[in-house]
């Protein structure tokens, strides 16, 4: 059967009943008006007059493969007339519009039988699934006016059982809007835009999820200079299974606003007005009139009230949803509950929310949302429900932006599409613990809360919690999930690189051992600061080869020592020429008057001499020695030049090498892409099979239930007939 619930034709025939021994209900006259009936289908707005879509889909349906019921596909008969709407005498033409009688004379009509309410509701595999999407549609009343959706629990006054209340301010709704809202697979959000629903089956399948009986009120003020009205409807899979009905009914009464009073609003008969608010008494949490009235008086002048009751429960005998372990919350029990995270819940703070929004809604519902609209209020049991933005438990954070490219169908064709990545290290990483994921939303909304993409074999990883909102991907009907796209599928082998590249790069800010080094070299090709001269003069080149570190201390120790003689030398010099030679010629010393004195004095100037000579001839090795260190300066500058070149001519080649390599990566990208694409075909093949077969098996297991029953009737006459014969 088509997967897609939004192009499923499940026109749901509400036939005039026959009223035997077994019914409990007064029967009209052959004469009279008939039922007043809800067209129950699963055709969009946009697409119900397409004719030539619905043939096509019914002529798939035809071909499949099992044996249906006896008479379940029969023509209708003439008696059997569909009623949409019809206007009663005195009407309000301003107030009943599109008023028509279809009839259906011979026609193949596809019956939805009551069991696949429930069947329907188990694409919610979660319960917390299940109140998001009513949740949903209380904030897509924002644009009415909404400021608050409640939730909040009950206690039925006839059995004295729970009962769930989900109430919000919002704009109501109509009874044509009322009858759309219980139709399947009906929706006027799907092309409308920061709308969240879109598929029209959300109401259905999370109110049926969560217990087998829906009653909903809802106000909705006069527009257009019409009057206001107040409807209530009843979606019972209790009533439709005990009664034995083979078609889904779903009995509505209106009223509309006349001045301070309320009168009933007829869409039919009187008869039928009656009889639908008698099985709306007989099934639902409320025994008169005056106390189903007095459920408005909570909405004021606007708004939705929808009491779900007998809530399901689970293979022990305990209702699936537990009210008492937290009186400010809404807890479920089984496996989503896992005892060892919440008391790690308590020791870390930052990592509540990825241990326990499985188990609690308080918890879910803080995350569910991106953004809430400024004033509006989510309340649970009486207390606000706190909005939480998962970046502000991370540190080190990081934005990466992810700009998906449209090469291939499912493909987002705008090319201003984008995403932006913001991940880091949840609060509590540095305790090691294994909190990993990203939260993806689409549309504001939370489609895949802390998806792990990346599961290493270690504790790699660990700690790296991502937020993106991805509106290039489409959420499943449950919205828990993404329908299996190449999108999709690129998107996930991005976040995959995304987070492998970021815990490599930072996992030793929390305490791991770095995973790569980071080699930092100096470019030739930059321009040097004066601090980096150093660092470029430190370097040991030599013959285009770099010297190990010990041969480049033992060359500099070896120039220091040279110079430090040089200096000395010229120390000496400067010393001797200004103390013993004050005039700078050695035959300037004046003779002494006395013999003896002057032979001595001569005696010591011709050692004077001797030393003087020996000094300049040192002068003059030493300029010599000057004049080899200036040339072998130069030399060793030509050397470093030619050095420094050659190394730059190392780097192009590598720049070269780089581009390459490059290249054969972007090859390979594109490689793995179609190795992506090729697993993502045959994924939903298999998909798609798998639920072809699923669906097959279903059919089956109805099939033979019908059976079975039919079996039992006819035993059951067989064994009365023998009675009576007797």
């Amino acid at each position: 059967m088509d997967v897609e619930t939004k192009e499923q034709i499940a026109a749901v025939e509400i036939k005039k009943e026959k009223i035997d021994d077994h019914n409990e209900l007064p029967e009209p006259t052959r004469t009279s008006t008939p039922a007043s009936v809800i067209d129950i289908s699963s055709t969009d707005s946009d697409d119900s007059d397409d004719d030539s879509d619905v043939e096509e889909i019914l002529r798939k349906r035809r071909k499949l493969d099992g044996v249906l019921p006896l008479g379940f596909l029969d023509p209708i008969r003439p008696d059997e007339r569909m009623i949409v709407q019809t206007t009663p005498a005195g009407a309000n033409t301003s107030t009943v519009q599109s008023n028509a009688v279809v009839q259906s004379f011979g026609m193949d009509h596809v019956r939805v039988h009551p069991r696949f309410l429930h069947s329907n509701a188990t694409s919610h595999k979660w319960a917390l699934g299940a109140f998001a999407e009513l949740l949903d549609n209380s904030l897509d009343e924002v644009c009415n006016g909404a400021t608050y959706v409640h939730v909040d629990v009950l206690i039925n006054k006839r059995d004295k059982n729970k009962m769930l209340l989900v109430e919000d301010n919002g704009g109501g709704m109509t009874p044509d809007k009322m009858r759309q809202c219980m139709s399947l697979g009906y929706s006027v959000k799907s092309k409308m835009a920061n709308t969240i629903g879109q598929y029209g089956n959300g109401f259905k399948t999370s109110t049926m999820r969560l217990g087998a009986d829906v009653i909903v009120f809802s106000r909705c003020p006069g527009a257009d200079g019409t009057s206001s009205t107040q409807s209530i409807g009843m979606m019972s899979y209790t009533f439709l299974r005990s009664t034995g009905k083979e078609d889904i009914v779903v009995p509505m009464v209106d009223y509309e606003r006349s001045g301070q009073d309320w009168n009933k609003l007829m869409r039919s008969s009187p008869n039928d007005w009656n009889r639908n608010l008698d099985t709306i008494l007989k099934w639902s949490p409320y025994e008169s009139e005056d106390d189903l009235l007095q459920q408005f008086n909570q909405l004021k002048d606007r708004g939705t009230r929808i009491i779900i009751y007998n809530l399901w429960e689970d293979d022990e005998g305990q209702l699936e949803l537990d009210f008492d372990v937290d009186p400010s919350d809404i807890q479920i029990r089984g496996v989503n509950r896992d005892e060892k995270k919440i008391e790690m819940a308590k020791d870390y703070p930052n990592s509540k929310h990825f241990l326990t929004y499985r188990h609690s809604l308080r918890s879910y519902a803080s995350i569910l949302y991106l953004r809430i609209p400024p004033g509006f209020r989510i309340i649970l049991r009486g207390k606000d429900i706190d909005h939480h933005n998962l970046v502000n438990d991370l540190m080190f954070t990081k934005a990466i932006t992810y700009r998906p490219v449209a090469i291939a169908d499912g493909m987002p064709k705008d090319q201003n599409t984008f995403a932006v990545v913001t991940l880091g290290f949840v609060k509590d990483a540095k305790y090691h613990i294994d909190i990993q994921g990203f939260n993806v939303y689409h549309k504001n909304r939370l489609i895949k809360p802390f998806w792990r993409v990346w599961n290493a074999a270690g504790s790699d990883g660990r700690g790296v919690i991502g937020v993106l909102e991805a509106n290039f991907v489409e959420p499943a009907h449950d919205k828990q999930g993404f329908e299996r796209t190449k999108a999709l599928a690129r998107l996930e082998a991005r976040l995959v690189v995304i987070q492998k590249s970021y815990w490599s790069t930072n996992c030793h800010e929390i305490g791991y051992a770095r995973r790569r080094r980071s080699n930092k070299s100096v470019s030739p090709d930059r321009d040097y600061t004066p601090s980096d001269k150093g660092k470029l003069s430190a370097l040991p080149y030599s013959n285009g080869h770099l010297h190990s570190d010990g041969g480049s201390a033992t060359k500099r120790k070896r120039e220091y020592i040279y110079s430090d003689s040089r200096s000395k030398l010229k120390e000496t010099s400067d010393f001797v020429s200004q103390e013993c030679m004050p005039s700078g010629r050695p035959d300037c010393i004046d003779r002494h008057p006395h013999s003896r004195v002057d032979n001595i004095i001569r005696d010591e100037h011709a050692s004077t001499s001797f030393n003087a000579g020996s000094i300049v001839k040192l002068e003059g090795e030493n300029g010599v020695l000057s004049g080899r260190l200036e040339q072998a300066g130069g030399a060793m500058v030509i050397d470093l030049s030619r050095d420094l070149q050659f190394e730059r001519d190392r780097c192009k080649s590598l720049e070269t090498k780089l581009q390459e390599a490059q290249r054969e990566i972007e090859k390979m990208d594109k490689e793995q892409e179609s190795l992506i694409e090729i697993f993502a075909e045959e994924r939903s093949r298999r998909d798609a099979e798998e639920d072809i077969l699923r669906n097959r098996l279903k059919d089956a297991s109805n099939t033979i239930q019908d059976l079975l029953e039919k079996v039992k009737a006819l035993e059951s006459r067989r064994v009365l007939s023998c009675k009576t014969e007797h």
